[in-house]
């Protein structure tokens, strides 16, 4: 591993080395630590093979002059920032500089102070360019690929399906259980697509009532409803060129479904209000932890947006069927939780705590584990985070539906009340319940119809 700089890294380029010397010298005397070079060819030779912060160069230089110097330093190093010195009759020559990329010029004589701001603006200058690329950088790992915890079998299959539709434009449905990780899922897509560069926005369909939500979506004019005062876009002109999560899609009120459908196939839209139609360049990913299937049945969604979103579809599976996911998300919440609370005296899980995280039912699956791990790092009382500190009930009182407080029930009853659990553990997903109790549907909706 390369050490850390203790100093910035400047060179001073100047045909005549006395002059190279004397302002490098008078720059490390001000505080910003330089080397002379009397070569220009000897000094892109370093600067290629060094991490340079800033190169102080002249104009005119029988080797390769300031402008061929400048043009070699931004097409390998164009972090590295370039400040030109020329003579007051080659100021032509200096403008060009700055539109080759220089960070600025200065016209002999100047006086060595001037040297030395310009030059340290021009080394913070790039600290903070490269502070920005680490946190994109930290960014884009955070929502791609590489970003989501996937050890099992089950969720490298899901992964292999983003990683296939992901640069594509066709509309995508997820479904899962709540808190599997149906929105991280749905950044995967967009990070990894050609539309990474361009907004993602997310919006849960449950949260606004009907006037709210149509507004929000599609945008206002002046003057369409009371309290509209001024034009609003909305989230889809918001998100033109990128990707917009409807999130509880099962949610959305029926009125505006249609609307919807109008963008998935003709990708326009009205604005409430407005008299005319606009275009917007938008993919649609929907989420949701109903029985899509079921909410067709009852009316409360489309059956021909249901066609037009399902095209691609991603089922999320549950945390107890990933188990080998539970250790490695461990490890992950269990890092950021420390990274943003210092304070703790937590350092590990004990083994009786890690034994309990493994064996948990995990009805609220990925979001309930992040909650018991960020519970365990603030209410451990030492280095070892306790079962006691995880909050979590005795498997037998959270996940046995047979114990209700001693009862003795009928076989009809403990059927009838299982099927009703089951159903509830699977979001009300009624074909993966009787796939899981390993009955079909009618004998599933017979067991319910008696509840």
């Amino acid at each position: 591993m390369t050490p850390p700089r203790t100093a910035p890294n400047v060179i001073v380029v100047d045909d005549k080395l006395a002059m190279a010397e004397t302002l490098a010298d008078g720059l490390t005397d001000l505080g910003v630590a330089a080397t002379a070079f009397g070569s220009s060819r000897v000094a892109l030779e370093n600067i290629l093979a060094g991490d340079i912060d800033v190169v102080v160069t002249d104009l005119r230089m029988p080797e390769l002059d300031g402008l061929a110097l400048l043009d070699a330093i931004r097409a390998a190093k164009p972090e590295t920032q370039v400040i030109v010195m020329t003579a007051y009759g080659a100021i032509d020559s200096a403008v060009e500089a700055i539109r080759r990329g220089a960070y600025h010029y200065l016209t002999k004589p100047f006086k060595l102070d001037e040297l030395a701001i310009y030059a340290k603006r021009a080394i913070a200058e790039r600290a903070l360019r490269r502070e920005a690329a680490t946190l994109r950088r930290q960014l884009d790992a955070r929502f791609t690929l590489h970003g989501l915890v996937a050890h099992s079998a089950a969720m490298q299959r899901v992964l292999g399906i983003v990683e296939r539709i992901a640069p594509t434009s066709v509309p995508v449905m997820i479904t899962g259980e709540t808190g599997t990780g149906k929105s991280a899922i749905a950044r995967a897509i967009h990070g990894t697509s050609t539309r990474a560069k361009h907004p993602f926005i997310a919006l849960n369909c449950a949260a606004l009532p009907e006037q709210l939500l149509e507004s929000e979506l599609f945008g206002h004019v002046r003057g369409a409803f009371t309290g509209a005062t001024h034009d609003h876009p909305g989230l889809f002109v918001a998100a033109d060129g990128g990707t917009i999560l409807l999130d509880e899609l099962a949610e959305m009120p029926i009125a505006l479904q249609p609307k919807l459908l109008r963008v998935l196939e003709a990708g326009t839209l009205r604005p409430v209000g407005a008299t005319q139609e606009r275009s917007v360049d938008v993919r649609v990913i929907a989420a949701t932890h109903r029985d899509v299937r079921a909410a067709v049945a009852a009316g409360t969604l489309r059956e021909d947006l249901l066609y037009r979103l399902n095209v691609l579809a991603i089922e999320v599976p549950p945390l107890r069927e990933r188990r080998d996911d539970i250790a490695p998300l461990v490890e992950h919440f269990f890092a950021d939780a420390i990274a943003r609370h210092a304070s703790t005296s937590a350092t590990c899980f004990s083994r009786a705590a890690m034994r309990r995280l493994l064996d948990h039912a995990w009805p609220g699956n990925v979001r309930e584990l992040a909650h018991v791990v960020e519970r365990g790092v603030l209410l451990a009382s030492n280095d070892e985070i306790s079962v006691a500190d995880l909050g979590l009930e005795t498997e037998t009182s959270s996940a046995s539906p047979m114990l209700f407080g001693g009862e003795v029930l009928t076989m009809n009853d403990i059927q009838r009340r299982y099927a009703r659990w089951a159903l509830d553990r699977f979001g009300g997903h009624k074909t993966r319940t009787a796939e899981r109790l390993d009955i079909d549907a009618k004998t599933l909706n017979r067991w319910l119809a008696d509840d």
